[in-house]
């Protein structure tokens, strides 16, 4: 993944939160799928799934202006993201590259607690009531109730400590980004390119029927388009926070 494509996976730290929510869900399929395996073991086929390798992390992985990053945080971000790259891993026939991985979530970690650093500097610390709404938010985006949104994430190593502290961390990023970067919003034209080109891009894919698809009015999916432009433009505006950031702070990276 190159520097300029690559987003702070660790950022999107609800998102991190609703994807271990979701692995939570496909629990029974996975217990079946594990029981094939077995089946497939015992009649002498082999079927190793790929498995996060986190042997020999030092004790602090990295330091950000004298605030250690330790070794369990570091695994529990790890962990997620590995989960997301064994599931692409299996599409693509490919297994993940760990080494590569391990460097981004390194980097992604290195530029939340540059961001949280910043909040802190900047009076932006979250409340009470700003993690509790953030945990709600969570929750409905996964069509959960917050202790079933909890109970998923507590099934998977999750604790509610952790959670809380996650979360606290999502409010202070998205406050500090939100005061350093700006209100970003879609142009009219940026819109209507990014419909043409998705436009063009379905009407490429085959259908079932053989006929092309359908493509819908660029004004049902206006909002839809609005949010994916704006998020993209957050990104980049995020990545170009935590360089700023990071060449005036004393970093070190130690895998």
């Amino acid at each position: 993944m190159s520097k300029s494509k690559k987003t702070l996976a660790a950022l999107a730290l609800v998102g991190s939160l609703s994807m271990v929510a979701a692995c939570g869900a496909e629990g029974e399929q996975g217990a079946a799928q594990s029981q094939g395996q077995e089946a497939s073991q015992e009649s002498g086929q082999s079927a190793a799934a790929p498995s996060p390798d986190l042997g020999e992390l030092p004790d602090v992985v990295a330091t950000v202006n004298g605030e250690e990053i330790d070794k369990d945080e570091f695994s529990r971000v790890y962990e997620i993201q590995f989960q997301q790259a064994a599931m692409q891993s299996q599409m693509s026939g490919e297994a993940p590259d760990q080494e590569q991985l391990k460097k981004d979530v390194a980097e992604s970690l290195v530029g939340t607690e540059l961001l949280v650093q910043r909040a802190e500097e900047k009076g932006l610390a979250a409340t009470d009531d700003q993690i509790s709404k953030a945990l709600g938010e969570a929750a409905k985006s996964n069509e959960m109730s917050e202790d079933e949104f909890l109970a998923a994430l507590e099934k998977q190593g999750t604790d509610r400590k952790q959670v809380d502290v996650q979360l606290k961390q999502q409010v202070e990023v998205q406050a500090v980004v939100a005061e350093e970067v700006g209100e970003l919003t879609a142009t009219e034209e940026e819109l209507k390119t990014a419909y043409e080109e998705q436009k063009a891009m379905q009407e490429q894919m085959p259908a079932e029927s053989g006929e092309a698809p359908e493509v819908p009015a660029f004004d049902e999916v206006k909002s839809q388009l609005e949010q994916q432009i704006v998020q993209q433009k957050e990104s980049a505006a995020t990545q170009e926070l935590v360089e700023k950031l990071r060449a005036d702070s004393d970093v070190e990276i130690k895998l």
